[in-house]
């Protein structure tokens, strides 16, 4: 029986390691199984193993808690078609008078409950599903009857499951296992010391069924912790929900920024004396901003009417030039930022040009790299566009 065990121990561990994974933990009601075993058992010593060996059947209500460990109750009941107690030496020389079988058919039989390890699952990793072969590690510990000597004992038990699962319903299996009689004393001659009887081979019997077992089900579901097609797609919508709140905040602090320049000019209006201007000078300069988007060189529509006033003044005279300095703000690459600057620019001559028709050599488009004209960051995404007259 150690040999098995080590061999199934050895098949298990040659499983490819897998990584953690995580099972939703089922009902009370889930995976339950049932099932119905057949085969033969035999005295380990002092009997002809084949000779002696006689027909058993049994059965198993079992619970499977993980897909490691399952709990479980199992009846195994011996049918009487030879004596495994008369004319045994042992017997007699503890003065025993047995000549004969017992009269029941079945005069032997076994009730205990029992834990089962998937050692697949324990040393290979739950694979989420059910494997097409696997092997059980079982022990438990019940009570023990012999009819032919109205015997009751404790008995253990311990065996191995190999499982050929047919489908998620039905499984069929090779049940090996040894039944230790841990009650009393070995049988022995007058003449010789008793023994105990505990996982003594003189009260131990061998038994190998083939078992039948339906699964209820539903098995073990996992919980995927890595990345999925859903956890992707939320990603994606977060980050565009972002973007969306960055574009706001930034529009919002362009027409902040066009507020304070608007105020300021109020304010300097207010605080000029009043006078006569005959003639105008030709160093009168006028100064209009028009903001951009973060990492854009378009000009939207509400700075639209910003480059509808350059394009009115430069239409109104003929003579006048403009200068437009395209700045960018400090966040992001330096070198990006110093191209963004110039086709922000470059974006007001074009609408200027193209759209209000006015003459490309009066206007010079320079591209000032990234701004420090504004405490507020966000408000050094602009075009400043400097009238000359």
């Amino acid at each position: 029986m150690k040999k098995i065990v080590l061999l199934a121990l050895a098949a298990a561990s040659l499983l490819p390691v897998q990584a953690q994974r995580y099972y939703q933990m089922p009902k009370f009601g889930d995976n339950w199984s049932l099932g119905i075993d057949a085969g033969v058992a035999t005295p380990l010593k002092d009997h002809a193993f084949f000779g002696d060996m006689r027909a058993a059947l049994a059965l198993h209500v079992q619970k499977q808690l993980s897909p490691v460990f399952a709990l479980g109750v199992e009846g195994t009941f011996g049918i009487n078609t030879s004596s495994w107690i008369a004319g045994d030496p042992g017997v007699k020389a503890l003065g025993y008078d047995l000549t004969g079988n017992s009269t029941a058919a079945i005069d032997n039989f076994y009730v205990g409950a029992y834990g089962a390890v998937n050692l697949f699952n324990l040393f290979g990793g739950y694979n989420c599903g059910r494997r097409l072969f696997d092997i059980e590690a079982q022990a438990g510990a019940g009570w023990g009857y012999n009819d032919a000597m109205s015997q009751n004992y404790f008995a253990t038990k311990a065996g191995l499951n190999f499982n050929f699962n047919l489908s998620r319903w039905f499984t069929l299996s090779l049940r090996p296992a040894v039944t230790f009689n841990m009650t009393g004393t070995e049988y022995a001659p007058l003449d010789v010391d008793q023994t105990s009887a505990a996982y003594s081979r003189g009260k131990a019997t061998f038994s190998c069924m083939v078992g039948f077992t339906y699964n209820f089900g539903p098995g073990f579901k996992c919980v995927s912790t890595g990345d999925n097609g859903e956890i992707d797609a939320l990603n994606a919508k977060i980050n565009a929900l972002r973007g969306e709140l960055d574009a706001c905040l930034a529009s919002t602090a362009a027409n902040q920024a066009q507020v304070a320049a608007l105020q300021a000019e109020l304010e300097a209006c207010k605080n000029r004396k009043p006078e006569v201007v005959e003639k105008v000078s030709n160093n009168l300069q006028s100064v209009r901003y028009i903001f951009y988007k973060v990492g854009s060189s378009k000009i939207t529509a509400d700075q639209q009417p910003n480059v509808e006033m350059v394009a009115s003044y430069l239409n109104n005279h003929k003579d006048a030039k403009v200068v437009v300095k395209g700045y960018a703000s400090q966040d992001g690459n330096e070198e990006f930022n110093i191209k963004l600057a110039q086709a922000r620019a470059e974006s007001v001559k074009t609408a200027l040009v193209d759209k209000y028709g006015i003459a490309a050599d009066r206007i010079k488009a320079e591209g000032e790299g990234i701004g420090h004209m504004f405490s507020e960051n966000d408000w050094n995404r602009v075009s400043i566009c400097t009238l000359e007259k």
